[in-house]
Protein backbone atom coordinates (compact mmCIF):
# COMPACT_ATOMS: atom_id res chain seq x y z
CA UNK A 1 0.00 0.00 0.00
CA UNK A 2 2.61 1.95 0.83
CA UNK A 3 4.40 1.92 -2.72
CA UNK A 4 0.49 3.00 -4.10
CA UNK A 5 0.69 6.14 -1.82
CA UNK A 6 3.93 6.74 -3.53
CA UNK A 7 3.16 6.15 -7.30
CA UNK A 8 0.04 8.33 -6.53
CA UNK A 9 2.13 11.34 -4.95
CA UNK A 10 5.03 11.04 -7.65
CA UNK A 11 2.14 11.77 -10.05
CA UNK A 12 0.83 13.98 -8.14
CA UNK A 13 4.14 16.37 -8.01
CA UNK A 14 4.74 15.62 -11.86
CA UNK A 15 1.37 17.25 -12.55
CA UNK A 16 1.81 20.25 -9.88
CA UNK A 17 5.32 20.80 -11.75
CA UNK A 18 4.02 20.27 -15.09
CA UNK A 19 1.49 23.02 -14.15
CA UNK A 20 4.18 25.71 -12.72
CA UNK A 21 6.23 24.83 -15.78
CA UNK A 22 2.86 26.12 -17.85
CA UNK A 23 2.09 29.13 -15.85
CA UNK A 24 5.87 30.27 -16.27
CA UNK A 25 5.72 29.91 -19.65
CA UNK A 26 2.55 31.89 -20.06
CA UNK A 27 3.67 34.49 -18.16
CA UNK A 28 7.05 34.54 -20.09
CA UNK A 29 4.72 35.04 -23.24
CA UNK A 30 2.74 37.73 -21.92
CA UNK A 31 5.61 39.28 -20.66
CA UNK A 32 7.40 39.48 -23.87
CA UNK A 33 3.79 39.98 -25.81
CA UNK A 34 3.63 43.57 -23.00
CA UNK A 35 7.03 44.56 -23.70
CA UNK A 36 6.65 44.06 -27.69
CA UNK A 37 3.46 46.54 -26.95
CA UNK A 38 5.10 49.10 -25.12
CA UNK A 39 8.03 49.32 -27.69
CA UNK A 40 5.41 49.74 -30.49
CA UNK A 41 3.56 52.39 -28.21
CA UNK A 42 7.27 54.52 -27.82
CA UNK A 43 7.59 54.18 -31.81
CA UNK A 44 4.35 55.20 -32.47
CA UNK A 45 4.79 58.33 -29.94
CA UNK A 46 8.54 59.38 -31.27
CA UNK A 47 6.76 59.01 -35.20
CA UNK A 48 4.20 61.17 -33.66
CA UNK A 49 6.12 63.51 -31.95
CA UNK A 50 8.66 63.66 -35.05
CA UNK A 51 5.70 64.72 -38.02
CA UNK A 52 4.48 66.97 -35.49
CA UNK A 53 7.72 68.75 -34.77
CA UNK A 54 7.93 68.93 -38.52
CA UNK A 55 4.20 70.50 -39.35
CA UNK A 56 4.47 73.30 -36.67
CA UNK A 57 6.58 76.79 -35.65
CA UNK A 58 8.13 76.40 -32.44
CA UNK A 59 5.34 79.14 -30.99
CA UNK A 60 2.71 76.56 -32.22
CA UNK A 61 4.46 73.45 -30.39
CA UNK A 62 4.57 75.24 -27.13
CA UNK A 63 1.12 76.48 -27.34
CA UNK A 64 -0.02 72.98 -27.96
CA UNK A 65 1.82 71.94 -24.92
CA UNK A 66 0.65 74.32 -22.79
CA UNK A 67 -2.80 73.05 -23.80
CA UNK A 68 -1.72 68.90 -23.45
CA UNK A 69 -1.03 70.23 -19.79
CA UNK A 70 -4.81 71.97 -19.34
CA UNK A 71 -6.90 69.85 -22.23
CA UNK A 72 -5.73 66.40 -23.04
CA UNK A 73 -8.61 65.31 -24.64
CA UNK A 74 -8.35 68.15 -26.80
CA UNK A 75 -4.94 68.81 -27.52
CA UNK A 76 -4.54 64.53 -28.84
CA UNK A 77 -7.88 66.00 -31.32
CA UNK A 78 -5.83 69.11 -32.49
CA UNK A 79 -2.38 66.65 -33.21
CA UNK A 80 -4.66 63.89 -34.64
CA UNK A 81 -6.41 66.52 -37.14
CA UNK A 82 -2.72 67.78 -37.72
CA UNK A 83 -1.25 64.28 -38.64
CA UNK A 84 -4.44 63.80 -41.02
CA UNK A 85 -4.14 67.07 -42.82
CA UNK A 86 -0.21 66.61 -43.29
CA UNK A 87 -0.38 62.72 -44.54
CA UNK A 88 -3.28 64.04 -46.79
CA UNK A 89 -0.96 67.08 -48.74
CA UNK A 90 -3.02 69.30 -47.31
CA UNK A 91 -0.81 71.72 -45.07
CA UNK A 92 1.40 73.59 -47.52
CA UNK A 93 3.89 75.10 -44.82
CA UNK A 94 4.30 74.90 -41.31
CA UNK A 95 1.40 75.33 -38.77
CA UNK A 96 1.98 78.83 -37.11
CA UNK A 97 0.68 80.16 -33.37
CA UNK A 98 -2.25 81.81 -35.64
CA UNK A 99 -3.48 79.18 -37.58
CA UNK A 100 -3.38 76.64 -34.63
CA UNK A 101 -5.27 79.29 -32.62
CA UNK A 102 -7.70 78.94 -35.41
CA UNK A 103 -8.33 75.36 -35.59
CA UNK A 104 -8.35 75.50 -31.56
CA UNK A 105 -11.65 77.84 -32.09
CA UNK A 106 -13.13 75.14 -34.38
CA UNK A 107 -12.01 71.83 -32.35
CA UNK A 108 -12.71 72.92 -28.37
CA UNK A 109 -15.98 72.94 -27.08
CA UNK A 110 -17.81 76.26 -26.98
CA UNK A 111 -17.16 78.05 -23.37
CA UNK A 112 -19.66 79.06 -21.34
CA UNK A 113 -20.29 82.68 -20.45
CA UNK A 114 -20.85 82.20 -16.51
CA UNK A 115 -22.42 85.86 -14.85
CA UNK A 116 -22.49 86.43 -11.76
CA UNK A 117 -25.24 88.89 -10.24
CA UNK A 118 -25.71 90.35 -6.97
CA UNK A 119 -28.62 90.79 -5.30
Amino acid sequence: MAQGDDSELAELRRRRLQQLQDLQTSETVNAQAYAAQEAEMRRRDAERSEVLRRILTPDARERLGRIRLAKPDVAAAVEQQLIALAASGRLPRAVDDATLRALLERIAPERREIKITRR
